[in-house]
């Protein structure tokens, strides 16, 4: 089964888009032909910029990973674009779930 990663892009008009794919190339190349398989969100916002391409293993947590970096404040992506070990952090807190469940457990 292929590796799946988490990649991100930066639009020509400066914002950034998260996604997963087993195979980052070909996603941007969709992503870059305007298509029907594009995201919706980067149509028109071109030139696009591979900036992040990490491997994270599966679906699942490509999935989780994803979700988590989505839901972070433009500043804290942009840190993260230079920060190695923001990264190792949002990968830890995916493999063993939201803080609050953490302390909920005995």
């Amino acid at each position: 089964m292929a590796p799946w990663f988490v990649y991100i892009v930066r639009c020509g008009n400066g914002s950034l888009y998260t996604g997963v794919a087993t195979d980052v190339t070909r996603r941007l190349t969709e992503h870059q032909a305007n298509g029907g398989r594009g995201a919706r969100y980067l149509r028109g916002r071109g030139p696009l910029e591979l900036v992040l391409e990490r491997e994270v293993g599966d679906r699942g947590r490509a999935l989780k990973v994803e979700g988590r970096i989505k839901r972070l404040p433009k500043g804290r992506k942009e840190q993260l674009l230079r920060d190695d070990a923001l990264f190792e952090h949002i990968l830890t807190a995916a493999d063993r779930g939201s803080i609050r469940r953490q302390k909920d457990r005995p």
